[in-house]
């Protein structure tokens, strides 16, 4: 096995990024930006798997978020969870062997965070793990392995919110290597608000108001996947629509689940599908809907931020807090849950601002640390 080998040395200091879906292009975004400010001095090499290959789904987002463009482009997506980590990791680790990085930084728990903390463990290359220790104890979530294996891989471990630390702790991680910062998706909330406001028309183009519609988002393997669910979460939502107009915004793997289960046209009927959208529309939607519907844990903070209350389409969340604070309501996946929480979310009063998740200064934080500042 190759190992890169390492000695004592001077800035500039070297990050390779691993990132290849939404959530990681907006968390990158925002310690992107702290590097260059912080650490002028610091090089990073981008790397984009391409596990989102749709252009709304990855070109839009480094175009409104100011992300620089990847170095290197692998072109990986559209496999099986094996399939994509595994080319994943062999590409990779070839771009490590080329650059001899200082550090390896992934985020959140995809298949490329995975990839990136496998290849780089393997090389003895230092890995930080940005939004870590979450947990929601559902080992059949894809993303929960993802997680764990990750932060037992990572040598610094970023973590947006205090249960995550007991969450570490729990598991026997040194607090040496723990580093609480708070979210950088909060960071990129408050950055991005005000351009969204400024920039996006999304709005006037689906013909909204403030509050006058229900935001939804559907796209986990685990809802998607399985017919049965797919059709009562669906079913859920088009209850919901003769209280409020329902959004969904279409992730291609929703669309193609609604086509192989001949639910399309029938969901097209009562809902307002809409295409993937970019960050800035997705940001307008979320500030101004009466209440959002979503089964992704980034969505849940976002609407949080907003103080839009969130019926969580799943049975756990790894941001319990939100559920604690009751901003956020497990709705489940059956059809009445489902509506019965949306119907709680349009009578739910203003939901404050508990400071779970720092004071939006993570990203800076992370870009100090990194750097030694």
């Amino acid at each position: 096995m190759a190992t890169i080998k390492y000695s004592m040395k001077t800035l500039p200091m070297k990050i390779v990024v691993v990132i290849g879906a939404r959530p990681q292009f907006i968390k990158a975004a925002v310690v992107s930006r702290a590097l260059r400010e912080h650490c002028a001095d610091a090089c990073e090499v981008l790397i984009h798997t391409g596990q989102h290959f749709d252009a709304n789904m990855s070109e839009v987002f480094f175009d409104e978020l100011e992300i620089p463009r990847p170095d290197y482009h692998l072109g990986i997506g559209g496999g099986t969870h094996g399939q994509n980590t595994g080319r994943m990791i062999e590409a990779i680790e070839t771009v490590l062997l080329a650059e001899r990085p200082d550090w390896v930084l992934v985020y959140g728990d995809t298949d490329s965070t995975l990839a990136g903390a496998l290849a780089a463990v393997k090389l003895n290359v230092p890995i930080a793990h940005v939004e870590a220790g979450l947990r929601s104890f559902n080992r059949h979530m894809p993303e929960e392995i993802n997680r764990i294996l990750t932060d037992h891989a990572a040598n610094l471990l970023f973590t947006p919110t205090a249960t995550a630390v007991l969450n570490l702790r729990a598991e026997g991680i040194a607090d040496e290597r723990i580093r609480p910062v708070g979210d950088v998706m909060y960071d990129a909330s408050r950055y991005y608000a005000m351009k969204a406001e400024q920039g996006s028309v999304i709005l006037d183009r689906l013909h909204l108001t403030h509050g006058g519609y229900v935001l939804a988002t559907v796209h986990r393997a685990g809802n998607t996947d399985d017919p049965e669910r797919l059709d009562a979460i669906m079913r859920g939502l088009m209850l919901a629509a003769r209280e409020r107009p329902v959004v969904l915004p279409l992730h291609p793997r929703t669309r193609a689940a609604l086509l192989r289960a001949d639910l399309f046209q029938q969901v097209a009927h009562t809902l307002l599908l809409c295409d993937p959208l970019g960050y800035l529309d997705m940001v307008m939607l979320e500030k101004h809907a009466a209440v959002i519907a979503s089964d992704s844990g980034g969505v849940q903070k976002e609407a949080f931020f907003h103080r839009v209350p969130c019926a969580v389409l799943r049975e756990e969340t790894e941001w319990v807090e939100l559920v604690e604070s009751h901003a956020a309501v497990l709705a489940g996946t059956t059809p009445q849950a489902i509506y019965e929480a949306i119907v709680w979310g349009l009578d739910a009063s203003d939901l404050g601002m508990a400071l779970f998740f720092g004071s939006g200064d993570a990203g800076p934080k992370i870009a100090e640390i990194l750097c030694g500042v």
